[in-house]
């Protein structure tokens, strides 16, 4: 047997009592409290404590559970001087009970105390206990045979609990990969529809946005050929904005590509494209780090309807984005300073239909945006968890 074998603690699953039925523990628990009323009454029933001495023995059985509790916590930490420290607590309680005359007393923390150091503890550190408590076992047996009885029983017993236990933690170390393993295979079957969905939306929405853009590219410089006019400027300043709303168009088609492919860049960068073509300034604070798509999606979804309808609403206003880092949460603030200018036509258009989107889109992943003028000037403010 490889010598990590002996000094390696048994694993955190066979260490803890998950997975172990209630009926297994009740049987446990009465097993035990059987065995201590049995140890109290047999001390009392030897005769030899007498007067203050008589709260020796609960004393010592209240000793040996607190150890018993302690031995728990501590091998679960896989500390072993304390371990063993807590060990030897038990054996010494035996040790007095043998010492003051009494031999079941005696016999049964020095048995528990062997059962929990090969159940628990390394196998070099359990067997070494039992060989420390088996001169214990020599002196209360009855004879010989009997001493060796008791200590091949305990290391029987003890080898048995431990091969349970280590049975029943690999049990649910294999079940905790087996449903990793499940994890990682819907993962990448998402991942594969969304890889599939982009594809799609490439090939058709992408494709049909960029022949839109040739097309009405071919289209403007017709029209500039033309002779000046009103006619010719109206056409033209139609032609030039969808031109416009067809390159945004496919932009945030690839935008939405990336985030389904998993590709995304940092909302810190979508935001300053944003403020550069829209003219706004942008601000970070707080420690930088990967949002989740949702949260990252939402984000860059309302600074670009808020910044829509400023231009809608507010043209010429000065805009500024203010993006937090929370503990968890991010937080986008989006204020512009209002204006004076006739908004006219396009001022006009929407039915507000934009900030109630927002809004379902921050309620549905927990979060809540909030809108409205504020001083000469409007403000929309967005929180998510991240």
């Amino acid at each position: 047997m490889p010598s990590s074998k002996w000094t390696a603690w048994p694993t955190r699953e066979a260490l803890s009592r998950l997975g172990i039925p209630r009926v297994r523990t009740a049987l446990d628990v009465t097993l035990l409290a059987g065995l201590s009323a049995w140890a109290v009454y047999s001390a009392y029933d030897a005769d030899v404590f007498h007067g203050r001495g008589a709260v020796l023995p609960p004393l010592g059985l209240l000793c040996c559970v607190l150890a018993a509790l302690g031995f728990q916590r501590t091998t679960l930490a896989n500390r072993l001087l304390p371990s063993l420290g807590l060990v030897g607590g038990i054996v010494a309680v035996g040790t007095g009970a043998y010492a003051a005359g009494t031999s079941v007393p005696a016999m049964v923390p020095l048995i528990s105390a062997s059962l929990m150091a090969m159940e628990r503890l390394p196998l070099m550190a359990g067997l070494g206990s039992v060989a420390v408590t088996s001169p214990g076992f020599a002196l209360t047996a009855d004879s010989d045979l009997g001493a060796v009885c008791a200590i091949a029983a305990v290391l029987l017993g003890g080898c048995s609990l431990r091969l349970d236990a280590q049975a029943r933690g690999a049990g649910f170390r294999l079940l905790a990969q087996e449903r990793a393993a499940r994890e990682a295979e819907a993962t990448s079957a998402a991942l594969a529809e969304r890889a599939r969905i982009a594809r799609e939306i490439h090939d058709v929405l992408a494709h049909s946005l960029s022949a839109q853009l040739v097309h009405l590219e071919a289209a403007r410089l017709q029209i500039e050929r033309e002779p000046e006019g009103l006619f010719r400027a109206q056409i033209l300043e139609r032609v030039v904005a969808a031109r416009s709303m067809a390159r945004e168009g496919l932009a945030e088609t690839r935008q939405a590509l990336s985030a389904l492919r998993g590709e995304m860049a940092p909302v810190e960068d979508y935001l300053r494209e944003l403020a550069v073509a829209d003219g706004a300034e942008t601000g970070v604070r707080g420690d930088r780090r990967q949002l989740t798509a949702e949260a990252s999606q939402a984000v860059r979804r309302v600074a670009q309807e808020a910044l829509t309808n400023v231009r809608k609403h507010a043209p010429g206003a000065g805009v500024r984005m203010l993006l937090t880092y929370a503990e968890a949460e991010v937080a986008l603030e989006i204020r512009d300073s209002g204006t004076t200018t006739k908004t006219g036509e396009l001022g006009a258009t929407g039915a507000g239909y934009g900030l109630l989107g927002m809004r379902e889109r921050a309620e549905l992943l927990g979060g809540t945006l909030e809108a409205g003028p504020e001083g000469e000037g409007f403000v929309v403010r967005l929180r998510v968890p991240a």
